[in-house]
């Protein structure tokens, strides 16, 4: 497939993620897609994540800022935005809805084969999202470590 193609296909799936139109699915992801963030496999995987992330985050969008492809790759940089009223599973912890308003950035790639994401990858700076739900706060400038870790 071209890269414009490659492109198109990951456009749909965005459109059809921000509308929670997780049906389109079985259409635009590989049944043994491959997550390289929790290192799990399969199209249900992925799908789990994303109801789960709704749930916390109802409002949760992300806009697509960049998006370049070359070959079977397709790298995006995408603006999340949501508010968290309901309970988040984070690290094995369930945290609680703050009714926190976040901003997050975040870079995906995925491989495209067949027409389908067949692998992913994600990069995102979690500390400034963690620190507005209210999880990580920061210390004061020069305290020391044995202090923060008490």
């Amino acid at each position: 497939m071209s890269s414009e193609e490659n492109k198109a296909i990951v456009r749909r799936f965005m459109e059809a993620y921000n509308s929670r139109e997780l049906g389109i699915f079985e259409e635009l992801v590989a049944e043994d897609y491959h997550d390289h963030i929790f290192e799990e496999r399969g199209r249900e995987h992925l799908k789990m994540l994303f109801t789960k992330a709704f749930e916390a985050f109802p409002d949760w969008y992300e806009s697509i800022e960049d998006i370049i492809a070359e070959g079977d790759r397709v790298w995006l940089r995408v603006k999340a935005t949501g508010t968290h009223t309901g309970e988040w599973n984070l690290f094995g912890a369930v945290l609680p809805p703050t009714g926190n308003e976040v901003t997050l950035e975040m870079v995906f790639i995925w491989r495209i084969e067949n027409g389908q994401l067949a692998e992913g990858w994600e990069v995102d700076a979690d500390l400034p999202f963690l620190q507005k739900l209210g999880v990580v706060a920061f210390t004061e400038l020069g305290k020391p470590l044995e202090e923060v870790f008490k």
